[in-house]
């Protein structure tokens, strides 16, 4: 067994490895710059066993005076506010960004958040610290 960088020779057994997982989700693009780290453990033979994939993700967070104006002059401030973040995100190569929702505000918070595109995600989170 070796761990070693990801090479491009390494993507049709990878994509094998991620077929046979099942898993409802498309391979990764490995040659975007989001993808900082790529390791590859091999057996014996040098065939790919396992990969390990670091990509850079964009964590979102929202300040704002919840006292300042009317419901629908906050509601304005944020559709501005967000596609403003769309675009920039956008711009600077990131293809999602994700944010959590404190438990006490998801319910009409996440219905604002569906009605501008964002999808609650049903996989679970596990963060660790490095």
């Amino acid at each position: 067994m070796r761990i070693r960088d990801y090479t491009p020779a390494d993507e049709s057994a990878l994509r094998k490895i991620h077929a046979a997982q099942g898993f409802d989700y498309p391979f990764p693009d490995l040659s975007n710059q989001l993808f900082l780290t790529r390791l590859v453990l091999e057996d014996d033979a040098g065939r790919p066993l396992m990969a390990a994939l670091g990509r850079v993700t964009c964590e979102v967070y929202l300040l704002a005076q919840p006292s300042a104006g009317t419901p629908q002059e906050r509601w304005q401030r944020l559709l501005a506010l967000h596609e403003a973040m769309r675009q920039t995100l956008r711009a600077q190569g990131f293809e999602d960004a994700t944010c959590w929702i404190p438990p006490r505000i998801e319910r009409a918070f996440g219905r604002r958040l569906r009605r501008l595109g964002w999808v609650r995600d049903a996989w679970a989170a596990f963060t660790r610290r490095v």
